[in-house]
Order: C-alpha cells, then structure tokens, then sequence
C-alpha cells in the first residue's frame, strides 16, 4: 500500500496528499486505527527476534520509500542539495509512528496530524529555493 501511495511522489504537495490520506483514512475510525507494523512491534519486539528483525525490515522498506521521495524532491530542486535526506527520512518516519501511538490512544487525529505536519514543515523549511 505504501509503495503505491509514496513510489510516485516527488513534490512536497505530493507528500501532502499522502499525509491527507493518511488522517484521513485514520480520522474514518477516531484515530484507532493505528499502525499494524507499530502494533506488532511492541507486541514481539522483546521476545522474538526473528519477528523483530523482519518488522524492523518492514520499517526499513517504508523509510527507504519516504528517503526515495525526498531524493526525488531533491533531484527536483525542491531539497537544497546538502540536506541529508535519510535523517529527514528517519524524522518523517518517527513523527509518523508517534502520530499513529498518539491518535490510537487519544481515539482523535489531531497528534498523527500535527507531528507530520511538524515534520512536512520542516521539510518545507529546507527547500532549495
């Protein structure tokens, strides 16, 4: 699903619309729908390392796609080329993975929202223009 939803993105409205639809589909069940990796991750993590390895492979994959769009962008000129794209990966990451723990357990949006809109701010504030 994500590599559908992220594999063409190559703007910083294009990573808007991916985090619209991600509220969105979220806002649909009040914020409970939360991340299935995440979920399994703390449900395993300290007990089976092999689950553990192929989840942390999983978040791998999908942060390689989030550092494929910010590559993008910055072959675009839409990211100064000095920016380290895999930081700014592992934040959009991080901000997304929290947005989904805060929204699960408050049943609301509005964290998931606001932590990738923080990141996509950021984001935005190392434009190459």
């Amino acid at each position: 699903r994500e590599r559908d939803a992220l594999g063409h993105v190559s703007t910083i409205s294009g990573l808007r619309r991916w985090r619209d639809a991600l509220v969105q589909n979220n806002a649909l069940r009040h914020g409970a729908y939360g991340c299935a990796l995440g979920s399994l991750a703390s449900e395993v993590s300290d007990h089976d390392a092999l689950a553990r390895q192929a989840l942390s492979h999983l978040f791998a994959e999908w942060q390689g796609l989030l550092t494929g769009v910010l590559h993008r962008l910055q072959d675009n000129g839409g990211l100064a080329p000095e920016v380290s794209v895999d930081q700014l990966a592992t934040g959009l990451m991080a901000a997304l993975q929290g947005g989904y723990m805060l929204a699960q357990t408050a049943r609301d949006v509005t964290p998931m929202a606001t932590s990738i809109d923080m990141a996509l701010a950021h984001i935005e504030s190392l434009s190459a223009g």
